[in-house]
């Protein structure tokens, strides 16, 4: 059972659940919480691939040079 099983029925009530615990004032605040929370994640997990394609380069040039 995962996050696919969920469907729109089940948002909906977590979506209200949610607007009630936190009320509507709150809500934008932890959307941009949110929000920015992601951004930061998709730089870090792009630099990491970046840091990784460039070692894997490296390694290449160092393995002709070997040859």
């Amino acid at each position: 059972m995962g996050l696919s099983s969920i469907g729109v029925p089940g948002l909906i009530v977590i979506l209200i659940i949610v607007l009630i615990v936190f009320g509507p004032k709150k809500l934008p605040e932890i959307g941009s919480a949110i929000g920015k929370t992601f951004t930061e994640f998709k730089k870090s997990t792009k630099g990491l691939m970046e840091d990784e394609n460039e070692s894997k380069k490296e390694k290449l040039t160092d393995d002709k040079k070997e040859i």
